[in-house]
């Protein structure tokens, strides 16, 4: 008789989104920042499965870019305030708008990965 652990349907998008295990929704994802653990301290999966290249950078960039420039581009239109000015506000924005979408997108992509079962592509010899 075989002793495997029967875990519940998972919100596959809300574990990615808040950095859980997308097995059994109780583990953490990450160690630290965007390190990717090595196993879900809690049902043990491994994530060595888990490559999302540049999959969230790229969708982070086109989200905060919209978002960014469309702000610049009214403040410039209906303050015109000088150069510094959008220094000041824009730069630290851009960094706080990057850097508080990469976790969640990157947590949906390995969380996706794990429920759709996707992995490299291999020859049959």
């Amino acid at each position: 008789m075989s002793e495997e652990h029967v875990y519940p349907p998972a919100s596959v998008y809300l574990d990615g989104l808040r950095g859980r295990c997308p097995r059994c929704s109780k583990g953490h994802m990450f160690d630290g920042l965007l390190a990717v653990a090595p196993k879900c301290e809690v049902c043990a999966l491994d994530f060595s499965f888990a490559d999302t290249g540049d999959g969230p950078a790229i969708f982070v960039m086109t989200i905060a870019g919209f978002i960014i420039v469309g702000l610049g581009l009214y403040v410039e239109v209906v303050y015109q305030p000088s150069y510094w000015v959008h220094v000041a506000i824009f730069l630290p924005l851009s960094a706080l708008v990057v850097i508080g979408l990469l976790r969640p997108t990157k947590g949906l992509l390995i969380a996706l990965q794990y429920f759709n079962k996707a992995e490299e592509g291999r020859r049959e010899s």
